[in-house]
């Protein structure tokens, strides 16, 4: 059996992360690499992440997607450039078209029926013609406060409700996410733009609480979701972020998913840049109640720009030959570390 054939749109944080983790796995080629940095553009894959080429096919990194993705290009295209839904579709679109299947790390693209149940419905349909699926993963959303704690509600009796709580760092992310998490801005600009409704901060909280809700059969009544500016006493600098003192540092996002007018799944999700640097421990924590009561603690958090490579990278074989359509973490047999050679996971 030929190697799975993986290309790659967008080479930021996470892209260059998953080609790292691609190229230390067996039974898998990287084909193709687009990105519109031009410092990048026309540059061997290889060059760029500082790895020895070998005896692997060179890949020379294009600003043109049609030079990367046509029919039978490659068996599967993660794409790591948006947040949202709306403007990840397009691009979505056109691998679909092309009879490729897709990972997309667009938050929103976990759940993506939570918000924008038109673009679900075309995706799916776009897929479905084509033979092909698409999904949407990380590691929030897409595990740790959704598709884990729906695992654990499995050992429960009754759930009567759920709290998910994580805290982490935002230092292992690139650019985009510094933006949307508001990441050295003073704080009346940051407060100005939750105003005006154009503060991102955290994106995945309606996501989360749909899944959860869809996958144990609660009809939720409505969403809520606030946003706080997480302010930093001293300077703090991360690779892609910094933040002076007084300014942002980061968000302190909480959500509620209500079920017969009464909260019953309540997030909340402080993340910042360089947390340790002023005594701030990150972990991610589960508490559901019910019966019987169930409890998780993650200490520290499990990394989000490592967990989010590896997600994506791991689900590559499940997508491959997985129903087509339009898929969820709800949908797929759960993730799990692809240790040995890649093409063995899809007989």
């Amino acid at each position: 059996m030929d190697k799975v054939k993986v290309s790659i749109w967008g080479f930021g944080a996470m892209g260059s992360g998953m080609a790292k983790m691609l190229l230390t796995k067996e039974g898998v080629d990287i084909v193709g690499v687009c990105d519109m940095h031009p410092e990048r553009v026309g540059k061997s894959l290889y060059e760029v992440l500082g790895v020895a080429k070998n005896d692997r096919p060179e890949v020379v990194i294009t600003n043109n997607i049609d030079e990367m993705i046509y029919e039978k290009s490659c068996d599967i295209c993660l794409i790591a450039t948006d947040s949202f839904t709306k403007k990840a579709y397009p691009k979505i679109k056109k691998v679909l078209e092309n009879k490729i299947n897709v990972i997309s790390t667009a938050e929103e693209m976990a759940y993506p029926k939570a918000q924008d149940p038109e673009l679900a419905e075309s995706m799916d349909k776009i897929a479905k013609e084509n033979g092909v699926t698409v999904l949407g993963t990380g590691i929030n959303p897409g595990l740790i406060m959704d598709l884990l704690v729906v695992c654990l509600t499995g050992c429960m009796t009754h759930v009567e409700s759920i709290e998910a709580e994580r805290v982490n760092s935002l230092s292992p992310f690139g650019p985009a996410v510094m933006e949307e998490q508001g990441v050295g801005m003073a704080l009346d600009e940051f407060n100005r733009r939750v105003e005006e409704g154009t503060m991102a901060g955290h994106v995945g909280f309606a996501e989360s609480v749909g899944m959860i809700a869809d996958a144990i059969g609660w009809k939720l009544d409505k969403f809520e979701q606030q946003m706080k500016a997480i302010v930093t006493d001293v300077d703090r600098k991360s690779p892609y972020g910094f933040a002076k003192a007084k300014d942002v540092a980061g968000v302190n996002m909480t959500g509620q998913g209500y079920v017969g007018g009464q909260v019953k799944i309540d997030m909340k999700h402080p993340q910042q840049i360089e947390p340790e640097m002023v005594g701030v421990q990150t972990g991610d924590y589960i508490r559901l109640k019910g019966t019987p009561e169930v409890n998780m603690a993650i200490n520290p958090e499990v990394e989000g720009g490592l967990g989010t490579i590896a997600m994506c990278v791991n689900m590559i074989p499940l997508v491959i030959r997985a129903e087509a359509g339009l898929k969820t973490m709800i949908d797929l047999p759960v993730p799990r570390a692809i240790m040995g050679d890649f093409r063995d996971y899809l007989k």
